[in-house]
């Protein structure tokens, strides 16, 4: 019996015939075995529904249910068990088809007891190996759920130290250019409110976040003397300045999980039109991520102080990006920013500057990993600082309402 190395096999005998049945069960006593014996396919189920059987020994023709039809029973109710199918001589080729069916064997009557014995130990022999298989294999699934459980876990340590390293590059960003402090917290926030109503997926959220706070991490490697400078660029410098956004792509591609953010630092500062830089893209060649930046970009920088300005109303900011739609910006950006009121983008601003102001660097970083809505997980993101005011992008540059030309 299954569980006990000591207890007797227990077999059922079904044979209508009692001759059949005695000599069965005088055999399979001697050798060992515990036979139990029913006359119908029906009493056999319902021995089986009250204990288990090592093997069933079945004969093929009996009154009501039939061989075949019990073994289809057993097949479906008990799969433990090795089942035989007894049949006559004129009767080889459906004791074949038995086989095909799920029968380990069928025994040819009249019986040879040794033949059976044989036959019935080789059957419940294989059965425990399908067993111990079957064991095996679930346990291997086990091994391998758990291995994924951890390598799961294993990557968003990985994910969570690269995180910590670009927030530790933003964190040295940040600190040489002071004067667009959290702009990278209101662009990314700006960003998701906008993916969310243009029904941006989990994951194009949580990419469009990454794109967004890292996109302009490539400053990094910009000389102080230009990144810093006060005055307007020369040509020189501004192609010096404009490489960041190469620059910072080649850093970020490199990462396997920040890949898709990498396309949208990459392409941060392309225009709708195709003039902006550095593919000169244009339309919906533009990655969703990046043409919902250059929104909140422009957003951000003209409600923003500057060093050549102060900060510009909302109304302003709004009139310019609903000017530059089809220019500048994409309209399907631009409409899914209109719908959305301005007390939200107030209320970001507002939350941003307490963050900042009260030194909480750690939760301040929780304002990139909340998207618009409770259904949305963003994964951590780092601080990166420095900000390109969007005006400046446009190539007929015009001078803002102070009447100073802001610079890049």
């Amino acid at each position: 019996m299954v569980g006990d190395p000591n207890a007797k096999l227990r077999i059922l005998i079904v044979d209508d015939d009692p001759g059949i049945t005695r000599l069965l069960c005088d055999t399979l006593s001697s050798e060992g075995f515990e036979p139990e014996t029913a006359s119908t396919g029906e009493e056999a189920l319902e021995h089986l529904s009250r204990q288990h059987f090592d093997g069933i020994i079945s004969d093929l023709h009996m009154p009501g249910m039939s061989g075949l039809d019990l073994l289809a029973k057993i097949r479906e109710l008990h799969p433990a068990a090795a089942f035989l199918m007894a049949t006559g001589e004129a009767d080889v080729r459906i004791g074949i088809e038995a086989m095909r069916h799920g029968a380990a064997d069928y025994l040819l009557k009249p019986f040879h007891p040794q033949a059976v014995v044989a036959s019935l130990r080789r059957a419940i022999r294989i059965k425990a190996m399908e067993r111990e298989l079957e064991d095996y294999r679930r346990g291997l699934e086990r091994m391998v759920e758990e291995r994924t459980r951890q390598l799961e876990k294993a990557r968003q340590r990985i994910e969570m130290t690269y995180d910590e390293t670009l927030e530790a590059l933003g964190g040295a960003l940040d600190l040489r250019d002071s004067e667009t402090s959290g702009h990278s917290y209101r662009v990314t926030r700006y960003c998701l409110e906008m993916a969310r109503v243009l029904g941006a997926t989990p994951d194009q959220l949580k990419q469009i976040a990454r794109g967004a706070f890292l996109h302009d991490i490539g400053k990094i490697a910009i000389p102080d003397s230009i990144l810093l400078k006060q005055g307007k660029l020369t040509a020189e410098e501004r192609a010096i300045m404009e490489a960041h956004a190469r620059i910072g792509y080649n850093l970020v591609s490199r990462i396997a999980f920040l890949a898709p953010a990498a396309e949208i630092i990459l392409t941060h500062q392309e225009r709708y039109d195709g003039l902006g830089y550095p593919q000169g893209l244009g339309g919906e060649e533009i990655p969703l991520g990046a043409r919902t930046f250059a929104v909140a970009d422009t957003l951000d920088a003209m409600t923003s102080n500057r060093p050549y300005r102060r900060a510009l109303p909302y109304a302003a900011a709004r009139e310019e990006i609903v000017r530059e739609a089809g220019h500048q910006f994409d309209p399907k950006v631009v409409e899914a920013f209109l719908s959305i009121p301005e007390d939200v983008w107030a209320g970001i601003r507002t939350e941003v500057a307490a963050l900042r102001l009260g030194g909480q660097s750690g939760q301040a970083a929780k304002v990139t990993r909340r998207a618009p809505d409770a259904d949305s997980n963003i994964a951590g993101l780092p601080p990166v600082k420095a900000d390109c005011d969007p005006e400046t992008l446009d190539p007929r540059a015009r001078a803002d309402s102070t009447g100073t030309k802001p610079q890049v």
